[in-house]
């Protein structure tokens, strides 16, 4: 054999045992990478590269999911590959009309999404309470009246006892018309406190014929108990946007306020908590849960323009 082909052999020979070792590399290294990143990539009409891939992350740099350091590289591509993976026709998430906002406050089975305190055990009093009256703002003096000594009640009470015999404390209490439970004799005050169907201690009867008496006097320096009591809110409703039952408050900086100010002016059994959760019936402060669907509807009431009279 000539020297001419001799060389020409172990250069070819140097040639395939360089490929194998190149081969054999490639293979290690593409089995450690998919033991420590098992990611599949598809084929898809955008390009998809380590540069793209690097494109992405810098871009999102300001993430805080990506700065963090506790986040592994893994997770870092998998969220790059998000990015640049266009979503198939099906998972593409188109605006809602606001025609169909309120389906999204439905449940499963079409009934209304309600606020996380009224459950299926709830009375129907309640739930309709809940539906129809809660965080209404409310500006006629005998309803405002009325919601004050319901909130009183909430003292031995809660709001399911209350309003199931809310009929009857209408009729006992005069349509909590001021003027006249104000002028209630000892009489009228001893047969409401003895009537069981009512179930008020006489000390409860005579704070809300004394609360009565406050109110004529506030309506004769304010003009209306309405104005006295709307005149602390300038007049328009607070709107809270409170997500879950644990962020809605039971006082205020302003239902202390209030308080101390009405029981400078006589009123009794108007602590903070009381007064705060006046205010939520009488809509001066609007707490259903945003998901319920009485929230915005309450919050079309309360950016109606104020129609004190």
């Amino acid at each position: 054999m000539s020297s001419k082909a001799t060389v020409r052999r172990r250069i070819l020979e140097r040639q395939t045992c360089s490929k194998e070792k190149d081969r054999t590399s490639q293979n290690i290294l593409s089995k450690h990478l998919k033991k420590i990143y098992p990611i599949g990539l598809q084929r898809t009409t955008s390009s998809l590269s380590l540069s793209s891939l690097s494109l992405s992350l810098s871009q999102n740099s300001n993430d805080s999911s990506l700065t963090d350091s506790s986040i592994h590289l893994d997770q870092k591509i998998s969220y790059a590959i998000r990015l640049i993976t266009p979503l198939p026709p099906e998972r593409r998430e188109a605006p809602l009309p606001k025609s169909v906002q309120q389906q999204c406050q439905e449940l499963g089975d079409g009934e209304l999404r309600r606020c996380n305190w009224i459950t299926h055990t709830s009375d129907k009093a309640y739930v309709s309470f809940h539906d129809e009256c809660w965080g209404v703002p409310v500006y006629d003096d005998n309803r405002l009246f009325e919601l004050l000594a319901l909130s009183g009640m909430l003292m031995d009470y809660n709001w399911t006892e209350i309003v199931k015999r809310r009929e009857l404390f209408r009729e006992a209490f005069a349509g909590f018309e001021a003027s006249t439970v104000a002028n209630m004799g000892e009489k009228e005050i001893s047969d409401i406190a003895s009537d069981k169907a009512i179930m008020l201690v006489e000390s409860r009867v005579r704070c809300i014929v004394d609360n009565a008496k406050c109110i004529l006097k506030i309506a004769r320096d304010f003009g209306s108990f309405s104005n006295y009591m709307w005149s602390y809110m300038n007049f328009k409703p607070t709107i809270n946007r409170f997500r879950y039952p644990r962020n809605v408050p039971l006082r205020s900086p302003k239902a202390e306020a209030i308080s101390k100010d009405m029981v400078k002016r006589g009123f009794r059994f108007v602590g903070p908590v009381i007064v705060y959760s006046f205010m939520q019936a009488a809509g001066l402060t609007i707490d259903h849960l945003v998901d319920c669907f009485r929230h915005g509807e309450c919050v079309n009431l309360a950016e109606r323009p104020w129609r004190h009279i």
